[in-house]
């Protein structure tokens, strides 16, 4: 899981240091088998012996029910909730719930650990559950009690084009493109082909969908001659794909470009594409009044605070409850990424500095402590050059007096049902926004972790950021 460290009061998602492998995910080259119940979704490594992919039988069940092993010798036992077992190292028979069992391969013990055939999972299961499982060898995906995640297409050849894909049960898929596709890799959804494994479509920019599963993943790929996007909606239900669309014109010969000689960098840079494709990284036609920038995305995961809660995903779950208060307040409001999509710091910055909302926020989550956390950022104590272009840690300069008002409007109002702090952190991308910004990080309200993604809390939090920002919209600018 990611170690994140604090530097005083600094923010957690200030400096991420990855030390191990997360839940989901890893190196391209390791080999994952996926499980999919209705208690838990998740991921384990493969690991080659013999000739055959094996994977620890404790760490299969763990995630399932109460689960105790111990090794004495040569002999393994297990208990599985009621059911008791024993396997032996080197023998291809293990005696399970009273019943011996066979395995194609025989049983391993590597440092007191129990691994079993990759193939034997589909035999040995159902002695455990109770009932019988689907598995798909080839891409090592095991259905537990569940159909899987179906999906449909839907294909608009109107000017612009547009994909939309539905899907019976939410999902949350890691997004990249390259010329020619858009490639969405399901890694923690159950998802199962709906239908033949290549749809075409009598399109130009959206040609073709298609579904394949590898290596613990189902994979969707939409192919076309044009950059594509992808774009959230109805809760994670729905995903739609279009061109992207270019930069306005006005919008980019509006951003000055800093002399080729300058020693400093200018405040609004020209950031490079980010990695993973997301609805807001184009500008809309109508000023944006605020920003909402859900943290991590894509390889970076943030912090994993359990199984299923994954620091990311909860910050985008809240991203789109802000976008949707704010909507409904007659508010114009963007999601910086929509989708599981990696963005970098200076990414993030220069998308805002182009867009030039009246106000940016960015949205984190703490296992630690409780209520929320209001930061705005704290700039190095040295003048401000009189020279047109100001240094890239000095751009928030012009607006920190505002940030800091919104800060405090909002500690205010979460005062009132949360506990709230306001801090101030040399925080990127803070430091670098020539717009009114903050940073909130929620941490459990009762010091439960599973707190962090109530609907009941998020939206707490949300209705109170968008009440002090519509009541705040005079001073922040907001555009008629």
């Amino acid at each position: 899981m990611p170690v994140r460290i604090r530097a005083g009061v600094m923010l957690r998602a200030a400096l991420v240091v990855v030390c191990t492998v997360l839940l989901f995910g890893g190196p391209p080259d390791e080999q994952r088998i996926s499980i999919y119940s209705p208690v838990a979704n998740y991921s384990l490594t493969v690991v080659p012996r013999e000739g055959r992919n094996y994977v620890g039988l404790l760490e299969l069940l763990e995630p399932l029910g109460s689960v105790t092993a111990k090794a004495e010798k040569q002999t393994w036992k297990l208990r599985f909730n009621n059911v008791d077992a024993q396997f032996t190292a080197g023998q291809n028979r293990a005696r399970i719930h009273g019943q011996d069992a066979d395995l194609p391969a025989r049983f391993l013990m590597e440092n007191d650990r129990g691994l079993i055939p990759v193939d034997a999972v589909t035999a040995l299961l159902p002695y455990f559950l109770g009932f019988p499982v689907l598995y798909h060898p080839e891409s090592r995906r095991l259905f537990i009690g569940q159909s899987g995640t179906t999906y449909t297409t839907q294909f608009n050849a109107a000017n612009p084009p547009k994909l939309v894909l539905n899907f019976s049960a939410p999902v949350n898929p890691t997004i990249a493109t390259e010329p020619g596709s858009l490639r969405m890799v399901f890694s923690r959804d159950p998802l199962v082909a709906s239908g033949p494994p290549t749809v075409s479509f009598n399109g130009k920019a959206i040609s073709s969908a298609s579904f394949e599963e590898n290596n613990g993943a189902a994979i969707i790929t939409i192919g076309g001659n044009a950059p594509l996007m992808a774009s959230f909606g109805n809760d994670g239900r729905t995903i739609t794909i279009a061109p992207a669309p270019s930069l306005p014109p006005q919008a980019a010969a509006s951003q000055p470009a800093a002399p080729a000689n300058s020693p400093t960098a200018a405040a609004t840079p020209p950031a490079p594409p980010p990695t993973g494709p997301s609805a807001a990284t184009t500008l809309p036609a109508a000023r944006t009044f605020a920003l909402i920038d859900a943290s991590h995305g894509g390889t970076e995961s943030g912090a994993t605070f359990s199984e299923t809660l994954i620091e990311k995903d909860i910050t985008l779950a809240l991203a789109r409850r802000i976008r949707q208060e704010l909507v409904a307040k007659g508010m114009v409001a963007t999601l910086v990424r929509d989708s599981d999509a990696t963005m970098t710091n200076d990414q993030r910055a220069g998308m805002t500095n182009a867009m030039h909302p009246a106000i940016y926020i960015a949205v984190h989550a703490a296992a630690d402590g409780k209520g929320t956390r209001i930061y705005t950022a704290l700039l190095p104590a040295v003048p401000l050059p009189s020279a047109a272009f100001v240094p890239w840690e000095q751009a928030q300069a012009a607006s920190l007096p505002t940030s800091q008002a919104v800060a405090s409007g909002l500690a205010i109002e979460f005062a009132k049902t949360v506990s709230a702090r306001t801090l101030t952190a040399p925080l990127h991308p803070l430091c670098n926004l020539t717009v009114p910004a903050i940073a909130i990080e929620i941490a459990p309200r009762n010091g439960k972790i599973d707190d962090l993604s109530a609907e009941d809390y998020q939206q707490q939090v949300a209705a109170g950021i968008a009440t002090v920002l519509v009541g705040m919209k005079d001073k922040l600018g907001a555009p008629q």
